[in-house]
């Protein structure tokens, strides 16, 4: 038997093992590995065989004592989720290295090799590996399970706004989706004058009235009803409900102000026109263009309504526009608008082209129209109007027609609009004609007014070849610059993409 030797050429030392007698290299326990092996296991009381909970709905597996986590197969979250699970015997010995043996996808089995090392006898380190087998069981989390029942909550938040629009609304459910305001909600349920969100914890809608409080103006109230109570433990379960309630205003609508308001806003004219609904109402004189906003508790405090319905609209043609250079503001008057141009327009209905009957009008849309031009507007000389403000106001300074929106051809609009929305996964009710000329309205609010589409995400329609910003009629459009990709990338449980 040839030995090596040192560089002093001298041969090491060699021993005979106590147990079968071959010879081996000094050590502090005098055996060789393999009897070493057969007298130790320093595996032993690490479980070779441990189950697992997989939720099928979500996706994800549970870490106990109450958690569950998404993991890819294979991934190094799996893996310490895995370790996790035999931590305690893992404590006893140094783990060397882990990592997963290939199981099929399909088989509901996980394997983790495991490479360990132990102290034993004398001082002698003893290296081992073996395989754990992980069980993948089916088992349904709590979120998932309170999904599946549906008419299991504890607190429900009522949205209502007491008007015939929904532009509120859709102004409403985009900002939810940008800010991932819907994720802790058990169900969304649409109905004729709002929705409703419900959820598994008080705190959770507590978190949603405040957003709400933030994004548009509204008020709510609070209430709460016993389910159940325990006298021995003193603990009640409770159901509560917030409703909220949102100013009855909406975009494009024409309203008359108290002379207290139009006073503290600086003068205004009571006749206005709402531009847009925010955090706050944004009103427009069309006589002045002075602007002023409103909060909520202002609203509350001196309320006011809607004159006019959306469907009163009515078409007119204009005959003649001038722009007004020199406007005599009054003493105290407030901020004036710097995006809208004052216009003097004589207009008439196109209803009423076989007459001679014309309307003259001052109008905050004075930048945007020339004569020929169709634009939207309420006839309010030949409207009845039931507004206590408006019945005490001197009929002179009413106007006979407000303007809101110049018209374009909405069939070419639509054919041309290259970007498209996401949408709140609801239960809805049937959607009648009339939502869908609503959300029409709302998607060309959005080309309109660039102040509401920074709070909106905009996704690019692929579907839709691109073309210039603006068609041949000049019609407003979004920029390519503004729009998102819309990507669709998941995992599903095998970590690959769906």
């Amino acid at each position: 038997m040839e030995y090596l030797t040192d560089a002093a050429g001298r041969t090491p030392g060699h021993i005979l093992c106590c147990e079968c007698g071959v010879p081996i290299s000094p050590n502090p326990a005098n055996i060789c590995v393999a009897c070493l092996r057969s007298k130790v296991d320093i595996s032993q009381g690490i479980p070779k065989q441990v189950s697992i909970s997989f939720c099928k709905q979500c996706q994800r597996y549970f870490q106990p004592p109450g958690t569950w986590v998404p993991c890819a197969l294979e991934s190094r979250e799996l893996l310490a989720l895995c370790l996790k699970r035999i931590k305690a015997p893992l404590s006893k010995v140094r783990l060397v290295d882990a990592g997963f043996v290939w199981t099929e996808p399909h088989s509901k089995r996980l394997k983790v090799k495991l490479t360990i090392q132990k102290e034993v006898m004398n001082g002698a380190i003893l290296q081992q590996v073996f395989v754990v087998d992980y069980i993948v069981q089916p088992q349904m989390c709590g979120d998932c399970h309170r999904v599946e029942a549906k008419d299991f909550w504890k607190a429900v938040v009522q949205v209502r706004q007491k008007t015939l629009h929904k532009k509120t609304f859709y102004y409403l459910e985009q900002l939810i989706l940008k800010y991932g305001m819907h994720q802790n909600t058990l169900r969304i349920k649409e109905i004729h004058d709002g929705l409703d969100f419900y959820y598994s914890s008080k705190q959770h809608a507590q978190k949603m009235v405040e957003f709400l409080q933030c994004t548009v103006p509204c008020r709510h109230k609070a209430s709460q009803r016993l389910i159940s109570q325990d006298i021995h433990s003193n603990t009640y379960n409770y159901k509560s409900t917030f409703s909220v309630e949102i100013v009855p205003i909406c975009k494009d609508n024409v309203v008359c102000l108290s002379p207290k308001l139009a006073q503290s806003l600086g003068n205004m004219n009571q006749i206005c026109v709402c531009i847009r609904v925010t955090s706050a109402i944004h009103l427009i004189d069309p006589n002045t263009l002075q602007v002023a906003d409103i909060d909520g508790s202002t609203f509350w405090s001196h309320p006011f309504n809607s004159l006019c319905h959306p469907k009163q609209l009515e078409e007119f043609i204009v005959m003649e526009c001038s722009i007004v250079r020199d406007l005599k503001r009054s003493a105290g008057a407030g901020m004036i608008s710097k995006k809208h141009i004052l216009g003097e327009v004589w207009v008439q209905k196109t209803s009423e082209m076989n007459t001679d009957k014309q309307y003259f009008c001052r109008t905050h849309l004075g930048h945007l129209l020339n004569p020929g031009d169709l634009v939207l507007g309420f006839d309010l000389a030949n409207c009845n109007l039931n507004d206590e403000h408006v019945n005490k106001m001197n009929s002179d300074r009413v106007p006979d027609v407000v303007l809101i929106k110049k018209n374009y051809d909405r069939t070419k609009r639509q054919r041309r609009r290259n970007w498209k929305l996401k949408e709140l996964a609801r239960d809805k009710e049937n959607m009648d004609t009339d939502d869908e000329r609503q959300y029409q309205d709302f998607l060309e609010d959005l080309e309109e007014d660039e102040a509401i589409r920074k709070n909106v995400n905009i996704y690019r329609d692929s579907t839709i070849p691109v073309e210039s910003d603006t068609d041949d009629e000049g019609a407003p459009r979004i920029s390519l610059a503004e729009m998102l990709e819309d990507l669709h990338i998941s995992q599903d449980a095998t970590g690959e993409e769906a």
